[in-house]
């Protein structure tokens, strides 16, 4: 099947200044793991809103809690074997001469979170730590690529009736300016529901009905009292970064991380399930020199997440499996 056309650019969280992402897909069955790095450090948070999340390092984020900056967030498919690759990173790190100075050495700090997509191929491949360490190499400042690479490279969407009417989930990125600031995100989208345009109100992707006559429409069809379909805990899951330039406070990047959800249940239906493991991380590079206002900050997360939620299923591309068809948003 032919690649879609290119998407108009929407801005990329790398529009951030400090702040550079890098993918790494592995070639043996669609799965990968994406980096964002921040070699000067960037205060952190987080906000957990699935019931089923795979994480690491997000205690250390509470803003009651000792560490104030990170230097990379790791986004990974695989599970929970998917974590190993922040591993990789700290590794990649520490060779950089990078990290919070501990005594006589320096511990990167690397948050993480994982999405679930053993579903496709052999389950028994997922990124590692091996992986984490390529994802760092490949890293820049440059617009990263969307679609089928990095943590998004197996993602599906719409799973909420069954797999078989499921559809190609991604990874996508967008920034939002206002003033000084800049904020930008990066979201890899395996959501149990339906992705949809906050715009126009249009479902982009999700549960087809059958023989691809159209869509479910998740929300309406559980309204109307239609079972959901019963898949394995936590095999969903829509995880992410939000970046900006403001100078932040880490109870501001908390806050950020939260109000970032607020994206999220724009631009999928039903979003934060059970069955979801949705995080959201933010991050504070401080290179504006300007201290935060975050009404307006708060309100350019949202957009930002919730734009780049879109992209990652626009910019994906149909895959088959064993039995099963994915198709993507380029192809209803």
């Amino acid at each position: 099947m032919s690649s879609p056309t290119p998407l108009p650019a929407q801005g990329a969280i790398t529009d951030v200044r400090g702040i550079e992402v890098g993918h790494h897909t592995d070639t043996r069955r669609p799965t990968g793991c994406t980096v964002v790095l921040a070699r000067e450090g960037a205060v952190g948070g987080v906000d957990v809103r699935g019931a089923a999340p795979g994480t690491r390092e997000t205690d250390l984020l509470s803003p009651t809690n000792l560490v104030d900056r990170v230097h990379a967030v790791m986004l990974c498919g695989g599970s929970a074997w998917g974590l190993d690759a922040a591993s990789g990173a700290m590794r990649w790190l520490e060779r950089q001469g990078i990290g919070l100075q501990v005594g006589p050495g320096r511990v990167p700090i690397v948050p993480a979170a994982v999405l679930f997509d053993l579903y496709l191929g052999d389950a028994s491949i997922r990124p590692d730590a091996q992986s984490g360490e390529s994802a760092c190499e490949a890293a820049s400042a440059q617009s990263p690529a969307e679609g089928n690479v990095g943590a998004g490279t197996g993602a599906l969407v719409g799973k909420i009736f069954g797999l078989e009417h499921a559809m190609k989930g991604g990874i996508g990125t967008a920034s939002v300016r206002v003033g000084p600031f800049t904020v930008g995100a990066l979201i890899a989208c395996n959501a149990l529901g339906d992705v949809v345009d906050p715009d126009s109100g249009k479902i982009v992707a999700g549960a087809r009905q059958p023989q691809g006559s159209g869509f479910h429409d998740a929300r309406r069809a559980l309204l109307a009292g239609m079972p959901p379909r019963r898949l394995v805990a936590a095999a969903n899951t829509t995880i992410g970064v939000i970046a900006t330039d403001a100078v932040l406070t880490k109870a501001q990047a908390a806050r950020l991380a939260t109000v970032g959800h607020d994206g999220l249940a724009r631009a999928i239906q039903p979003a934060h399930t059970m069955l979801d493991g949705d995080t959201l991380f933010a991050l504070g590079t401080g290179a504006s020199g300007e201290a935060a206002e975050m009404m307006v900050l708060a309100t350019m997360a949202a957009e930002a997440v919730a734009l780049a939620t879109v992209r990652a299923v626009r910019a994906a591309r149909a895959i088959d499996v064993p039995g099963l068809h994915f198709p993507a948003a380029c192809n209803v």
